[in-house]
């Protein structure tokens, strides 16, 4: 009898009302399953494509250069002389490089404050030194649209001439029909009290809306596993920094004060080679990873490898 009068009750239900409990039922049901569905676990959330490369200030020969195609996707390529050298010798090899299927990371050396304090203006040398950023990567062959990383040898909180120099030089880059980039620090460095600064935050939360690419340097371990290539490639935001695009997770040579927990993974010499690649034991490299195989876009002709 009960069910008799309930089917009795819902015929004199309007179809009007049918209709409107039917879509509550199904936005019921839909809030329930979003309830109940487990969040994407940490491995699924970084299971984007990653991508190894590889960057040096001195250029590694035209002999090895397949044999570190084998092992990377990309390069890092100066445009100027790196820190530390006298010349530059990656001048005249993109076409090389990009011929063996590398994608770039395309480098522009940047000023040290010390510099920078000794000249009037640090906007101005910022801006210039754009202007030279730009002359050579076009002069290399760069395509338009390329992402030029500033080189940011010093880290911690960026002093307001850092700051001046590093902002002028992304607005010319970007207004030069190239992409501004910087690589800088992603460790967190003390300044006392408690207080800790990251580079790549402190640039980020003061750029003002510009548009810049973020190349870390972390290779303190963790999150960094050291100077080693794993099948399961490290994303650039778990070095610290969410926000990073690239991220440099290993140097050369080994800094003993970082790298206590994954000393074993590089060289006596304290140096990063690569593992297992023959004919490689005497390039010292930087160990990079990014989601894209080129992440300056810095090829002409597509390579999806």
């Amino acid at each position: 009898m009960r069910n008799q009068t309930g089917m009795s009750r819902f015929v004199k239900i309007s179809r009007g009302r049918i209709i409107g409990l039917m879509l509550i039922l199904c936005v019921t049901l839909g809030a329930l399953s979003a309830q109940t569905s487990d969040p994407p676990s940490r491995h699924e959330a970084t299971k984007a494509k990653t991508y190894y490369g590889f960057d040096l200030n001195n250029y590694p020969g035209d002999d090895v250069i397949a044999s570190l195609r084998k092992e990377f996707a990309f390069a890092g390529f100066w445009l100027n002389t790196p820190p530390g050298a006298t010349a530059n010798q990656w001048t005249g090899k993109r076409s090389v490089l990009e011929n063996a299927g590398f994608g770039f990371l395309v480098l522009f050396n940047g000023r040290l404050d010390a510099e920078l304090r000794k000249s009037a203006d640090a906007a101005k040398v910022g801006k210039a030194d754009a202007g030279a950023a730009l002359e050579a990567a076009r002069r290399e062959g760069f395509p338009a649209g390329t992402v030029i990383f500033l080189d940011i040898e010093e880290g911690g909180r960026m002093l307001p001439e850092q700051k001046a120099y590093i902002y002028a030089w992304t607005d010319g880059v970007n207004a030069g029909g190239f992409r501004a980039g910087v690589y800088c620090s992603g460790i967190a460095a003390t300044e006392g009290h408690g207080v800790t600064v990251i580079t790549a935050n402190d640039l980020r939360e003061h750029a003002e809306g510009r548009a810049i690419v973020y190349w870390v340097a972390n290779d303190g371990c963790p999150p960094s596993t050291g100077c080693k290539l794993t099948k399961e490639i490290l994303a650039p935001g778990e070095s610290g920094v969410g926000f990073a695009d690239v991220w440099q997770f290993a140097q050369s040579p080994q800094r003993p004060e970082m790298t206590k927990r994954c000393k074993a993974t590089y060289a006596t010499d304290r140096n990063c080679y690569v593992p297992g690649a023959n004919g490689l034991g005497k390039v010292a490299l930087d160990l990079n990873t990014s989601t894209e195989a080129d992440p300056s876009h810095g090829r002409i002709r597509p390579n999806d490898k």
